[in-house]
Formats: structure tokens, C-alpha cells, sequence
């Protein structure tokens, strides 16, 4: 308060700043700053030196309310224009990404925290500086400060002391309203921390509690699996297709001390061999043609601190082998065309429906490898060994379904559910999926029944048999037949055709619910010689 500030609200007329001025300076004191709103007047006085400074300010604020067009008086504790500083500069340190400000001469004239963590730089160190002298800044803000172009979302790589640090910055001039170019302003944000964000809002990880089932052969592998999670043991998940191996992963993933960092999933047999290599180890500019500008950060780098989940590793051709097993062993990664390598703290978590054991004695996959990989196995039991938990499930995906094809269908009808129960389910819960999203397409009620379940195989095999024993029946089955694939496609196609006729009635009504047209479905009739008066109507098989 030895500096006071006051607010003058006032009727506007022509002396008025004048006249406040002149009592000011008959007190003998100095205004360091002048401010004036619509109907207010904000004055800053130089500190008054006296030992009763409040009797003084009150004698001050009496004689000043005389001034014809007075309408009151109080101090303040900020000017406006400090008002407007003190935000902005809250604003500035809250937000996450770095604010870095140049007036037109290149003078530094903000650097947020964000900006100093970022870049490991004090602002105390750049403030009022030319961005000439920190060359770092100079490639950020250069181009908008110099051509006043914007950009958005640039990849810069910077070349630091003791490091490169990959940023993703937005850039924009400072325009006056002449025109005139008056600086420049930059938000930058660190790759990682972009990645991260990305991660925290993508697809909803699960844990093992979201792994529906009462069986106690899934109970024995979920409470193993919640232990493992703890740990951060290389995990090897083994189970057919269609058991929910990355389901498991991800659960383990989310249970673990990692569960913040990312889950980085890829498919070994869904990607060519060079492909592969690098998207997981990535590679530099130039490593090979057509090679990105900047290069590529790998998927095991991306998924530092977090996990990794290589699915179908058996498909993991030798040459790759070899690289893995370097960074399981040392935890380096080494780029496409780099000569250095990188320390990765990653917890890899691998699946295969494969038999890796036959796979080793044919020298297809590397034992040191297996051995790496198989600390923890995990093997999920197929659908056939926990049948009491297809109702569960059922129910579960039948709602599923009913809001993503925005059909209301609240249930399954117990001969339905029979029929789901007695099959062998060689595709596991990912067939269970496709049977009951298929149900829900055809049903015409708002319960699924028994004629809404078609089986793929329900009507060849015996529901006793295992998925072993369908192999070894279905290669007795056709032995000697000689049949094409265009012949035993057409075979199902028939069969197909005559379970739809018959549970709809008309040609029109089942080439409807098919999705083709009436003449489609006529010409197929005529191609799979079905008499619709007796196979149909009569029942004939």
C-alpha cells in the first residue's frame, strides 16, 4: 500500500484527467502509471514516504472526490493491465503444452513451465534474449516470426546438448491491425507425451474382471493370471483361435504397475517380413527408399515403460527372432540404419495358437528365444472345456449386439440355448460371436429361438467330438470324393439356401432377409436345382 492505486469512476468531461492530475502533483506526488476504462480512471502513485501513509491516502481520496465529475474513489490491488498480465500468465503456466512468445526484433518474451520442462531450459536463461542465441528456438519459431506463415502440427526433431527431442508444434504469427507482422507465437508438445494421450484415449482396456465365466477351468487361469499381472515376468499366452488370447493381455497389461503406459498390440502373421521389422524396431531418415522424412520410431520404443503384445509370435520369421531376442535379452533396440541402440524398459507379453514345442524340433523357431518368452505360460481353455459359460456369455453379446445393430432383442429362448450348449465350438467365443450376431440379424422376434442359430458345422459332426476328431472326420469325409473348393462352397451355399426357404416361407421374403434380389435368388435356385414345391414346402433334405 506504500504505492497506492485508485480507481476513479467519473462523468466524463472534457479537464477531467487534468484536473485529478493537478491534485495529484500539489500533493507533492508522482504518477507512475495511467490507466483510463469506460467511466474509470486508474492511477498508480509513486511510493508516498510518511509515517501515517493512511491518513495521508485518506486526505488524498477526500480532496480528489471535490473534482467536479466524481462519482467514488477506492483503492485496488492491480492495475488493469496488471490484471490482464496475471491472467494470461496463469493461463500460460497451467496449460500443458509450451508457449514460447517473440516480439518482431526475435526477443524472447514468453517461455512457460511446460516449455522449460520440454526443452530442460529456464526461462530466466531465454527471457529477453534473441532467438538467435538459443538455436533450438531459432528452427522453432523462426519461419513464422520471419515469412509470418503459420503451421500446425509440424514434426521438429531438436538437437540438444545431451539428447533429440521429438516435438509436435503449432506455430503462428502476431498480426497488429495495420497489418504488420509483430511476432510470433509457438505451442510445442513432446512426442511422448502425444503418444500418451493418444493411448489414454483410445479403446477402453479390460481387466480380468470384464473376462466373463463361472467355469471353474477359467476361475484357475484368471487367478493366475491376476498374480502374473503383479509381476513383470515376459508372459506367453498359449490357446486356439477365438479363446480371447489379447483379452488376457490386456488384462494383465491394466492390472500391472504398467497399466498407465501403453498397450502396443501388433500381429506377426498380419504384416510381410520388412514390414514387420519396421514397424517394431522402426528405422532413420534415409535407412531405405522411401523411408520417411525424420525417420520412424518403432512400436518396442513406443511402448517404453509399457507392454508390448506380439500375437501369433509363432509366425515370427528366424531373422526377426534374432533381433527380439536381442532386446529381450539386453533391453536395446536398435533402429533400421542405426548405429546406435536405444534402451527400452518394455514387458513383453506373446500368444500363439501354434504348437512352438513341434515348432522347435523342426528348427523353425528358436529355442533360446522360446525359453526367453515361455517364463509364464498361460493357457486359456477352449470354449468346449467350460460349456456352462456359454449362457453367461450369450446373454452378454446378445446385449452387445442389440445397441450396435440397434435391434431390440432381450433374450434366448432355452431350445436355443440347448443348441449353443450341445455344439463343440471348434472357433471358440469368437464363434459363439458370429453365431449370435447372425441370430440377431435373422430373428424376426425379440428373443432368439432355435431357428435363428445356424452352426457351421453343427449338422456334420457329432456335438461329442473334440476339435482333434472333426480334423481327422473331415479328412475321411471327403477322401476320394474328389471335390473342388467351388464344388464344396457350393454344397453350403445349397444348404444355406434350402434352411432359409424353409424357415421363411417365400422366395421373396428370403431373398430379403439375404440381402439380394428376388431374381439373385431365383437364378441360384435354378443353379443348385432345388424344387421349391418339394424340397421347400414338402420338407424333402
Amino acid at each position: 500500500m506504500d504505492s497506492p492505486k485508485l480507481q476513479i469512476c467519473f462523468e466524463d468531461r472534457i479537464g477531467f484527467v487534468l484536473d485529478i492530475s493537478r491534485v495529484i502533483f500539489a500533493w507533492g506526488l508522482n504518477i507512475l502509471s495511467l490507466e483510463i476504462k469506460t467511466g474509470c480512471l486508474f492511477i498508480h502513485i509513486k511510493e508516498i514516504n510518511s509515517s501515517n501513509l493512511i491518513k495521508v491516502i485518506d486526505k488524498l481520496i477526500e480532496e480528489l472526490k471535490q473534482v467536479p465529475g466524481v462519482i467514488d474513489i477506492h483503492l485496488v490491488s492491480l492495475m488493469p493491465s496488471e490484471e490482464r498480465e496475471f491472467k494470461i500468465k496463469a493461463i500460460l503456466d497451467s496449460v500443458s503444452e509450451g508457449i514460447i512468445a517473440v516480439n518482431k526484433r526475435g526477443i524472447i518474451t514468453a517461455f512457460n513451465p511446460a516449455a522449460e520442462n520440454i526443452l530442460k531450459t529456464s526461462a530466466q536463461d531465454v527471457v529477453g534474449k534473441n532467438i538467435k542465441d538459443a538455436k533450438w528456438t531459432d528452427i522453432l519459431i523462426s519461419g513464422s516470426l520471419e515469412e509470418g506463415k503459420p503451421f500446425n502440427h509440424k514434426k521438429i526433431s531438436l538437437p540438444m546438448p545431451h539428447e533429440q527431442i521429438n516435438l509436435l508444434a503449432s506455430s503462428r504469427p502476431l498480426i497488429n491491425n495495420q497489418g504488420e507482422n509483430v511476432g510470433a507465437v509457438i505451442c510445442i508438445k513432446d512426442m511422448s507425451e502425444v503418444k500418451r494421450l493418444v493411448y489414454l484415449t483410445g479403446p477402453q482396456l479390460n481387466t480380468f474382471s470384464d473376462i466373463l465365466g463361472t467355469s471353474e477351468a477359467l476361475k484357475k487361469v484368471l487367478d493366475f493370471g491376476r498374480i502374473v499381472a503383479k509381476g513383470d515376468s515376459t508372459v506367453l499366452i498359449r490357446g486356439e483361435s477365438g479363446t480371447g488370447k489379447e483379452l488376457f493381455a490386456r488384462a494383465i497389461h491394466m492390472e500391472s504397475f504398467r497399466s498407465g503406459k501403453p498397450f502396443v498390440p501388433i500381429n506377426c502373421a498380419a504384416l510381410p517380413d520388412n514390414l514387420l521389422e519396421s514397424e517394431l524396431f522402426g528405422y532413420v531418415e534415409g535407412a531405405f527408399t522411401g523411408a520417411s522424412k525424420g525417420g520412424k520410431t518403432g512400436l518396442i520404443e513406443y511402448a517404453n515403460n509399457g507392454t508390448l503384445f506380439l500375437d501369433e509370435i509363432g509366425e515370427l520369421s528366424p531373422r526377426l527372432q534374432v533381433k527380439l531376442l536381442r532386446v529381450l535379452q539386453e533391453g536395446y533396440v536398435r533402429r533400421i540404419g542405426d548405429r546406435e541402440e536405444h534402451p527400452v524398459n518394455v514387458r513383453i507379453i506373446a500368444a500363439t495358437n501354434r504348437n512352438l514345442e513341434e515348432m522347435l524340433k523342426e528348427g523353425t523357431f528358436r529355442e533360446d528365444l522360446y525359453y526367453r518368452l515361455n517364463v509364464v505360460p498361460i493357457i486359456i481353455p477352449p470354449l468346449r472345456q467350460r460349456k456352462e459359460d456359454i449362457p453367461l456369455l450369450a446373454r452378454y453379446l446378445i446385449k452387445k449386439f442389440s445397441a450396435r445393430l440397434n435391434k431390440k432383442v432381450e433374450g434366448i429362448s432355452d431350445e436355443a440355448l440347448n443348441k449353443l450348449m450341445e455344439y463343440h465350438w471348434p472357433g471358440n467365443v469368437r464363434e459363439l460371436g458370429n453365431v449370435l450376431e447372425r441370430a440377431m440379424i435373422l430373428t424376426r422376434d425379440d428373443h432368439i429361438i432355435s431357428e435363428d442359430i445356424m452352426l457351421d458345422h453343427y449338422d456334420d459332426l457329432k456335438e461329442s467330438k473334440t476339435y482333434s476328431e472333426k480334423h481327422g472326420e473331415d479328412r475321411e469325409l471327403w477322401k476320394g470324393n474328389d471335390l473342388s473348393l467351388s464344388q464344396l462352397m457350393g454344397d453350403y451355399e445349397r444348404k444355406i439356401l434350402l434352411q432359409f426357404l424353409k424357415k421363411y416361407g417365400s422366395i421373396r421374403r428370403t431373398a430379403k432377409m439375404l440381402g439380394v434380389s428376388h431374381v439373385t435368388l431365383l437364378n441360384k435356385i435354378k443353379k443348385y436345382d432345388i424344387d421349391y414345391q418339394v424340397d421347400v414346402r414338402e420338407g424333402k433334405r
